[in-house]
């Protein structure tokens, strides 16, 4: 069993738990702002950087890709868990106001990452566009932060499970959005990454100012020097965080696997006369499919009370449609794939996020300890690139691709089975 710190309700209100219900429109502000931040992270890594790259290195556009994105992801590896850790002790009084602890990251995070993406599309060389893909990384992740803290700072348990698959939604809507934005709307990469950053702002900014913010009282401040040393959640003492971190690592390792080449799958392997329409097509269909099963499986797992099962079947309807790919790469079965990848996807991504709130550690440090959870989200953003791109192109292809796709998501669906403390 986890053993976990309690939050005894004498806790002022940023450490306690949560039981009063949030409202619609709480969520349409965290579920708006979370678009923003993932239009940000999907538009360029999907359309902008691979336009961008094969721009300046016609030859090696997949091996620079890989590099880009693999920095900018160890990027936030570290920037998340820290900025999360920096979120848990801020306590900011102007003019004798006293503000919460999660707001200015958020609004900072905006800010700074819109200017990163303009800095990014003067950018020729590939050099430039690593340094300010960087750039952009850590202000999205120090945004993300504050953001991911949202629901177990503000949430009961019992509304988790449909509030995630709420926020879960922009992570779909926000790249059919943004490929939309950038290939349909607005002409040439550099003005695509300056539409970006303005849609960040303006997408951004409301719920940092028209929603609560809870301040943190000097008094229960962890301290700063710990701060380092708190980024080890100890497995052995917090076993079921541990498990929780595993499964997340594996299952978004299969989808870094999977989708990182995927608008080069389109052109060389299925052959689309139109990648760039086929891969918004695509993106329409995996959205579908999220947007139909996020919510309602949230919903059903928040009344049930169950969690696991759901995450195993979302596990394995993933590794099917990745299947599809490895034994079919023809376009009929590419849409199919995309609609089944994003049902699977929507139950894992709203369930699994209200299962690993209920075995954070503690309170006092919810978005630190999510940062360390979003490791296992962007860790694979390095790894996916240093593992793909030898396979595709030495070790028999895109098939192999999604057949070892397939295979990391099931194994990293199974593990949640392990976690004793949540059913």
């Amino acid at each position: 069993m986890t053993t976990v710190d309690p939050t005894p309700a004498s806790l002022p209100a940023a450490l306690a738990e949560p039981t009063a219900a949030v409202g619609r429109r709480w969520i349409a502000l965290l579920v708006t702002a979370n678009l923003g931040v993932w239009m940000a992270f999907f538009t360029p890594i999907q359309v902008l950087l691979p336009q961008q790259l094969e721009a300046i290195a016609p030859d090696d556009k997949e091996t620079m890709l890989a590099v880009v994105t693999g920095l900018g992801a160890l990027a936030a590896v570290l920037a998340n868990p820290l900025a999360g850790a920096l979120s848990d002790r801020t306590c900011l009084r102007i003019a004798g106001r006293e503000f919460g602890r999660r707001h200015v990251w958020t609004a900072g995070g905006a800010v700074l990452g819109a200017l990163a993406l303009v800095l990014l599309s003067q950018q020729r060389t590939v050099l430039g566009v690593a340094l300010g893909w960087v750039a952009a990384q850590v202000c999205f992740n120090a945004m993300l932060a504050s953001l991911t803290a949202a629901v177990p700072d503000r949430v009961p348990v019992a509304q988790r499970g449909g509030v995630s698959g709420w926020v879960g939604i922009p992570q779909a809507v926000g790249l059919v959005l943004g490929v939309v934005l950038v290939t349909a709307l607005v002409t040439g990469t550099a003005a695509g990454y300056v539409a970006m950053a303005a849609v960040v702002l303006l997408l951004a900014l409301p719920f940092t100012l028209a929603t609560t913010d809870d301040p943190l009282p000097r008094t229960h401040r962890p301290p700063l020097r710990a701060v380092l040393s708190s980024m080890w959640v100890s497995p052995r003492r917090y076993p079921d965080f541990g498990w929780a971190w595993i499964t997340r690592f594996l299952v978004q390792l299969g989808n870094a696997l999977g989708t990182l080449y995927l608008l080069y799958f389109l052109t060389d392997e299925v052959k689309v006369a139109d990648p760039e329409g086929g891969l918004l097509v695509l993106i329409l269909l995996y959205t579908a499919g999220l947007a139909a099963t996020a919510v309602v499986a949230g919903r059903l797992s928040d009344r049930s009370g169950r969690r696991k099962v759901f995450v195993i079947t979302a596990g394995g309807v993933i590794a099917v449609a990745a299947l599809l790919l490895a034994v079919a790469p023809v376009w009929p079965v590419a849409m199919a794939a995309a609609l089944l990848l994003g049902a699977g996807y929507g139950v894992y991504l709203s369930v699994d996020a209200a299962l690993i709130t209920q075995v954070l550690p503690r309170a006092a440090d919810r978005a630190k300890d999510l940062g360390v959870i979003n490791i296992a989200n962007s860790a694979p953003q390095v790894l996916g690139p240093a593992i793909s791109a030898p396979i595709v192109v030495h070790l028999g292809g895109y098939p192999t691709l999604y057949a070892v796709t397939a295979a990391v998501t099931v194994l990293g669906s199974v593990l949640v089975l392990n976690i004793r403390s949540v059913p």
